[in-house]
């Protein structure tokens, strides 16, 4: 699959997304960085549109995951439907340090609270979320079949 993904990324659509989940100053007081799954996520996108790479060297490691603030949940619903219309569905070629999945796992923390297996396969995760989260899950396919 070599080091860009196939089809590029967009990575305006996906800084968009995460500014709309972006708590800001205001509710955090200060920003807290890559301590932050928004923060984490835009740094990796930063990183993205300078040097357009599909690695991000031990991004699922780093998905801080002790983030325990509170997200606007209609905005990571509408993120994880977006980020998975960016998913490449490689299947077996899937790498858990894709950006795409790194982002999306920064989604995931914030909305249910973890990490969750991803196979490559935007269908298979939609699946995956109706059979353990079915109302996220019709909310976030409705997203995904709209845009």
């Amino acid at each position: 699959m070599g080091d860009t993904h196939r089809k590029g990324l967009n990575a305006d659509s996906v800084w968009n997304d995460l500014e709309n989940c972006c708590r800001g100053e205001a509710l955090c007081v200060k920003c807290q960085g890559e301590s932050c799954i928004i923060g984490f996520a835009r740094q990796c996108i930063r990183n993205y549109q300078r040097e357009p790479q599909k690695e991000v060297p031990g991004g699922t490691e780093r998905v801080p995951v002790m983030d325990f603030k509170v997200f606007d949940e209609e905005e990571l619903e509408k993120a994880i439907a977006h980020i998975l219309k960016e998913c490449k569905d490689c299947k077996e070629d899937h790498t858990e340090n894709c950006i795409i999945n790194v982002i999306r796992n920064c989604y995931e923390v914030g909305l249910l609270g973890d990490i969750h297996p991803y196979e490559g396969s935007a269908l298979q995760y939609l699946m995956f979320l109706k059979a353990n989260f079915p109302d996220r899950a019709a909310r976030i396919a409705e997203i995904y079949m709209e845009s």
